[in-house]
């Protein structure tokens, strides 16, 4: 069975705020549990260059998901997903571009 990756794109304008994103990434493969257990293999954000063809996004997550039924837990029942988009959420120029595939 492969694994989902999936990129999240955000256009964030706040230095501190895509800084304080990244470190909550950061430990989103410990936060998130489903189950009682952790269920998301890898988890990352990171600033992409500043470039034109960037067209504005300023902040890039990768998460890597077992199954697809373990992402759409992440997207409707995950607390620590729920903070992280509570936290974004009121920051954010705009719905985030979010695309999705087998690895």
């Amino acid at each position: 069975m492969s694994k989902i990756v999936r990129m999240t794109l955000f256009k964030l304008t706040d230095a501190a705020v895509i800084k304080e994103a990244i470190q909550k990434y950061s430990t989103l493969t410990q936060d998130a549990v489903k189950d009682g257990k952790p269920y998301i293999q890898q988890a990352t954000a990171h600033q992409p260059y500043d470039d034109p063809r960037s067209q504005g996004y300023t902040l890039v997550a990768r998460t890597v998901f077992n199954s697809k039924a373990d992402m759409d837990y992440y997207d409707n029942e995950c607390a620590a997903h729920t903070a992280i988009k509570s936290f974004i959420k009121p920051k954010v120029g705009g719905p985030p571009l979010v695309v999705y595939m087998d690895a």
